[in-house]
């Protein structure tokens, strides 16, 4: 499918803990400042954080809404506790705004309500996304794993639906029940102290050769790398994508955002934004590998790639 119209630029939920006033100031500049279309928040990693950024939600939804964002909030990406099973019902029970379910435990609750469907949920074809559209979701955010291919069939196969890819921002890769990051500072998850705020872009992880690997965030493993797709959003626009993802980390998200818009809107290309990309987040790899059916922590450059019409 070709189609000349531009994608909506999104921002995805914060999966790192941050203090209340951080987390509040970053939505209210997110509503000020970033061209940004859409906005899920909420938490969706671990529901012990939630009273950090619960006394600001309604400031920031209204903030966000009278600078005409639209608002979702997001499940939490696992439920093994009653209060967790407790706080997903009511969200959804009592929510004016629409729901991205994280979790399969959402769906039944959610089924014949508009909702989407985020990116922790595993929609790998066309079959999946027809049958979860069937059941009332009309945005799905796809995992960040999928091949470009994949993209393509599934957008082929539902050209009137709405697909959104995760363009920007460390992978979530998996999520248990146990806290890795407490335990690498000597705690439980039942005292984990909140330790995992000590690393508000996550905790690196290195092999014993000292290279970057993962990248844990409480009960969430991530990637250590930065998933970045900005010089690859002609091929996927071109492919008839409604949405494209960012992901906030620990930076300045309103360039990122921004630089994202431009490239978008056809006022830079990829390749430059690109190179002031790595300007606003240094310090950290940016890989696309999986995208173009390599290891998820590899970099694909244009020169080194057939386009992805091809792949």
């Amino acid at each position: 499918m070709t189609t000349n119209a531009k994608p909506t630029l999104s921002l995805g939920p914060v999966y790192f803990l941050w203090d209340g006033p951080k987390w509040r100031d970053f939505y209210f500049r997110i509503a000020d400042e970033a061209p940004v279309e859409h906005v899920t928040l909420g938490e969706t990693v671990c529901s012990k954080r939630q009273h950090f950024s619960e006394p600001h939600v309604a400031d920031v939804i209204e903030r966000l809404e009278a600078a005409g964002k639209r608002v979702t909030l997001s499940t939490l990406a696992m439920v093994t506790l009653e209060r967790e099973s407790r706080h997903v019902r009511d969200l959804i029970r009592d929510s004016v705004h629409p729901v991205e379910a994280n979790d399969l435990s959402a769906l039944g609750l959610l089924r014949d309500r508009p909702h989407s469907i985020g990116p922790l949920v595993n929609v790998y074809n066309a079959a999946t996304a027809r049958m979860l559209a069937d059941r009332g979701a009309d945005n799905i955010c796809l995992p960040p794993e999928l091949p470009a291919r994949s993209v393509r069939q599934m957008i082929g196969a539902m050209p009137d639906f709405s697909f959104e890819i995760f363009a920007f921002g460390r992978m979530p890769l998996a999520i248990s029940a146990r806290c890795a990051h407490a335990r690498s500072k000597g705690l439980t998850k039942d005292n984990c102290q909140f330790i995992c705020g000590e690393e508000p872009d996550g905790l690196p992880l290195r092999t014993l050769d000292r290279q970057s690997f993962l990248a844990l965030n409480g009960v969430q493993t991530m990637s250590s790398s930065c998933v970045v797709l900005i010089d690859d959003l002609a091929a996927l626009v071109e492919a008839g994508l409604s949405r494209v993802r960012l992901s906030p980390q620990d930076c300045d998200m309103v360039k990122v955002a921004r630089l994202y818009r431009a490239v978008l809107d056809g006022q830079i290309d990829g390749e430059k934004a690109l190179a002031e990309l790595a300007g606003i987040y240094p310090g950290v790899g940016f890989s696309n590998g999986f995208l173009h059916q390599q290891e998820g922590a590899a970099w694909v450059s244009r020169g080194r790639t057939a386009a992805m019409g091809r792949d």
